[in-house]
């Protein structure tokens, strides 16, 4: 019974044992065969192919891994370095700004030089502090008043021209009125004082802004863009300073003068710094005080 049992057995394990055996031989037949073309063993290359679907997934995540982490430290980077680019951005923004107003600092002081060192007059740096809110282009304050040596009737100009005069004096300020205020009034000459017969004076024409010249002969030829200048006979501008360029001209005729109208040369809508002139008239001539183109004015008595 036990025999026939063992046959039995045996019968029924022989199909494994003989799977066993081929699997064996073939193992060994597969580890010694060599591909053609690499003389790799096949076994390694079956083993590499098994391998690749699970070493290409690995590999991909912990790839993406990495570069998640790359671009994290990448932008944090890029953050840092951008706030370092804008607070550099912002100083040079501020040395921009106050290399500028240097420069503007600069070009008055060397513009209120050159104007000192042109006239020969004692001169009073000012500031304008006030102007009268009523008419824009009718007074001023500055100051400076009767304990910096400032009179009435003083001229008062800026690097560009002449401003106005003093009319009225405290012990720390004074009020001037500006040339393009309706009672003002100066000498004028269409071009080079002496080298020119166009004389005539000038007179404001308040809130307009501007400045009319009158008794200039009609025979006389003027034209846009000339330049006027005083000519010292009004008892208080010295002569030679700049007042204004013509911007319009109303011919006139033998018998009739021109109308002249000027834009100031000193801009009285942006009057900051100005200079007090400590100039007095010299003593005038009968002849002088009889010439009919010049406005009276307190400092002509």
């Amino acid at each position: 019974m036990a025999t026939i049992r063992t046959q039995k057995e045996i019968r029924q394990r022989a199909p494994w044992w003989l799977a066993g055996l081929l699997f064996a031989n073939f193992a060994l037949m597969s580890y010694d065969a060599r591909q053609d073309s690499t003389k790799q063993r096949m076994i390694r290359v079956w083993a590499q192919t098994l391998a690749y679907p699970v070493q290409n997934a690995t590999s991909g995540a912990g790839g993406a891994s990495l570069g998640f982490f790359e671009r994290l430290s990448a932008l944090r980077g890029a953050a840092s370095e951008n706030q370092q680019l804008k607070s550099r951005l912002a100083q040079m923004e501020t040395e921009v700004r106050d290399s500028h107003a240097t420069a503007i600092e600069n070009e008055r002081l060397r513009s209120m030089l050159a104007l000192r060192e042109k006239t020969s007059y004692g001169t009073i740096a000012a500031s304008v502090i006030a102007r009268d809110p009523s008419l824009w282009f009718d007074t001023i304050t500055i100051d400076r008043g009767r304990s910096a040596g400032v009179q009435n009737n003083m001229p008062v100009v800026n690097m560009n021209g002449i401003v106005g005069r003093v009319v009225s004096t405290s012990l720390w300020s004074s009020q001037v009125m500006l040339i393009t205020n309706e009672k003002s009034g100066a000498g004028a000459v269409v071009g080079q004082l002496g080298q020119s017969s166009k004389v005539g004076s000038i007179r404001g024409l308040g809130e307009r802004g501007l400045l009319e010249m009158r008794y200039v002969s009609g025979l006389e030829k003027v034209a846009f863009g000339d330049y006027v200048m005083t000519t010292g006979q009004d008892g208080v501008f010295p002569a030679g300073y700049n007042i204004g360029e013509i911007v319009e001209v109303k011919s006139g005729s033998a018998t009739q003068a021109h109308i002249i109208y000027l834009q100031p040369s000193a801009r009285m809508d942006q009057l900051n710094e100005v200079f007090v002139l400590q100039y007095h008239p010299p003593e005038r001539s009968a002849s002088d005080q009889a010439l009919p183109n010049v406005p009276k004015s307190p400092g002509n008595k």
